[in-house]
């Protein structure tokens, strides 16, 4: 058995250390295995400019992801969070797995939504599935809900947890996500944020309701559109193994991809 969850939170735009603060006592309130953090959790998300973007990026071993690391190690959770990460004159919004070993792996968003075609490259590292303890882990980030290809590509690859940091803002993923659980067989962890953030001339509204579910479709927890919130619960990650539909359908192995486009 393991405990997971998803921390839901309203990050303050450009105030870095403060998010920091803010994750610390959420992920520290409640003892997990595995905790997910908002896309974009460390920077907010409407940025205005490229400039603006570069000055709060960093590379997976700057300061936020080392003070993640210990906040990893001294409560023995695993995290994964959404940051703007800077790879040499590239800037990727990628989402972090750290382990409380100290050992990180990256996923860097491919499908770009709105203004993140303005701000950050594509992502270029697919979609990978990384074993973190006993449990295989596989990472989306928002917009890549949209695209079942996504969450089939790392059922395919054998994640058991599909772990999703978002930053919502149109309604569709929260009745979705536990569809792609069940097409999938996989437990799914989407961790959005709220508030509003009003820069230049646009005005963002994120949605919430952070939402976890299992191989059955089952909505395991949800949250409220506005509030904060951190929950956890008990999953046995070796039922997302089993991907029979009935005794003469599996899931896998029932597919025609001879036929699709």
């Amino acid at each position: 058995m393991m405990r997971v969850g998803f921390v839901q939170f309203n990050p303050a735009f450009g105030q870095v250390s403060k998010n920091l603060q803010t994750i610390h006592r959420l992920v520290s309130s409640v003892k997990a295995d595995l905790l997910v953090l908002p896309e974009l959790c460390l920077s907010g998300y409407n940025f205005v400019s490229k400039d603006e973007v570069r000055q709060l990026s960093e590379t997976s071993e700057g300061p936020s992801i080392k003070a993640l690391k210990l906040l990893s190690k001294k409560t023995g959770t695993i995290l994964v969070a959404g940051f703007a990460e800077q790879a040499g004159n590239k800037i990727f919004n990628s989402s972090i797995l750290i382990r409380p070993s100290g050992k990180t792996d990256i996923y860097r968003k491919t499908h770009l939504f709105w203004n993140e075609k303005k701000w950050f490259a594509p992502g270029d590292t697919g979609f990978k599935v990384f074993r973190a303890g006993q449990v295989k882990i596989g990472m989306m980030i928002c917009y890549d809900w949209f695209f079942p290809e996504a969450a089939r590509s790392l059922a395919l690859n054998g994640a058991q947890i599909i772990c999703h940091p978002a930053n919502l803002v149109l309604p569709y993923c929260p009745r979705s996500m536990p569809v792609r659980a069940l097409e999938n067989k996989v437990f799914t962890i989407t961790a959005n944020r709220t508030g509003r953030e009003k820069r230049g001339r646009q005005e963002l509204r994120f949605i919430g309701q952070s939402i976890m579910a299992g191989p059955d479709q089952s909505i395991l927890a949800k949250a409220s559109g506005k509030e904060q919130a951190v929950m956890v619960v008990d999953i046995d990650p070796k039922v997302a193994d089993n991907k029979r539909v009935t005794p003469l359908n599996h899931l896998f192995r029932d597919r025609c991809p001879e036929y699709y486009l």
